[in-house]
């Protein structure tokens, strides 16, 4: 599927959720990898808002983008965030949604406001 690249430099994203492992398998607690390099995944709880809205969101990030000093309700940067949009059956059931991921997510700042 398509891979969207988001331009996130006019919004302000805020820690909602701390880094946590991102699990693949729930039965066996299985930690997900990424295809390509083999690293581990973590996940983190993000509110997304830019020009009046927002939206909470999960982004998946590699083990080693994760930096120290990240505080929940802060603002963070995602470098590189993009938005991968998915589908499959479970259960019989048709599900889709969009998967967030970015190459790191660093303490951020909020951006500052346009004098008008």
């Amino acid at each position: 599927m398509r891979v969207i690249r988001i331009d996130a430099s006019s919004a302000t994203i805020l820690l909602t959720e701390a880094p946590a492992p991102k699990v693949r398998d729930r039965q066996t607690g299985e930690i997900a990898k990424d295809a390509v390099s083999g690293e581990a995944l973590m996940t983190v709880g993000v509110v997304y808002i830019d020009e009046g809205e927002s939206s909470l969101i999960q982004v998946t990030i590699p083990e080693s983008g994760v930096t120290d000093g990240l505080t929940v309700g802060a603002p963070v940067s995602l470098p590189g965030l993009v938005a991968r949009p998915w589908e499959s059956v479970f259960n019989g059931q048709q599900r889709h949604g969009i998967a967030y991921r970015a190459t790191a997510i660093a303490p951020g700042a909020f951006p500052m406001a346009e004098a008008g």
